[in-house]
């Protein structure tokens, strides 16, 4: 796998204490031409699935492979318009798929996908895996949880303590797999444009779920790509480790536009 030197990137998965398979999955990829790279940049996503003995895990492997498949074919389009695409394409495969047999009914996956390219950052996501930029020591999730819980906090119904708390915390309110007519995605409304020593954080629920906001951006800013996921994968394990880990860094070293 190709990294060009203007950014830093580290990628860890585990399975955690709890479980008995990953059902995460995560993607990164530059195109190794360098005029290919010029026209498409580079994508990052994170996936964490559910659903079946298999499911899960199978839903997850389709959404990674749907937004390969559409970053690498895009000819011309803007990010935006690649993404769309692509959580399009790993909808109806993943309906598709779950239909097939009782082993995969029901069966969905979260999915935060982002491409970089030209010095502009563009995301798509849903569910509750997430996308932080780390700037000037200050951390900001770009992506907003696709969850009851996240829900009734906005709304004011819970107290951000009493979310702590909250016994169906994990039930989400949109994934690729649910059966709607359109994908109940976010996408960016504009790109953003990156600033050199920016750090993008990418990570399943069994990471930010035990971590705090600040930990992380302590533990980001403070250490190397490959250091902080170590240590950030570490410390949700001593933590319990209840579900899968995924947690993809990446530091801009420099910005070409």
């Amino acid at each position: 796998m190709r990294i060009r030197p203007d950014v830093e990137l580290a990628s860890l998965t585990d399975l955690g204490m709890q479980r008995e398979q990953n059902e995460d999955n995560f993607l990164y990829l530059e195109p190794e031409d360098d005029e290919d790279f010029a026209n498409k940049g580079r994508l990052l996503l994170v996936a964490d699935g559910m659903g079946g003995h298999k499911g899960g895990e199978v839903a997850s492997g389709i959404a990674a492979a749907a937004l390969r498949e559409a970053f690498l074919t895009a000819d011309a389009e803007d990010a935006k318009t690649v993404l769309l695409r692509g959580f399009s394409e790993a909808q109806r495969q993943i309906v598709a798929r779950g239909s097939e047999t009782d082993d995969l009914t029901g069966m969905g996956t979260t999915c935060t996908a982002v491409i970089l390219r030209n010095g502009e950052l563009t995301f798509g996501h849903i569910g509750d895996s997430r996308l932080y930029l780390l700037r000037s020591g200050i951390l900001t999730q770009l992506t907003e949880d696709h969850t009851l819980v996240h829900q009734l906090v906005k709304g004011g119904a819970l107290s951000k303590d009493e979310a702590q708390s909250f016994e169906q915390k994990n039930v989400l309110t949109a994934a690729l797999g649910m059966r709607t007519d359109e994908v109940a995605a976010d996408f960016s409304e504009a790109p953003l444009l990156l600033e050199p020593g920016d750090t993008l954080i990418v990570s399943s629920d069994g990471l930010h779920g035990l971590i705090g906001d600040d930990e992380i951006a302590k533990t980001a800013d403070s250490m190397t790509p490959n250091e902080a996921c170590r240590v950030l994968l570490n410390l949700a394990i001593e933590r319990g480790g209840p579900d899968n880990i995924t947690v993809q860094i990446l530091r801009v070293l420099k910005v070409k536009r």
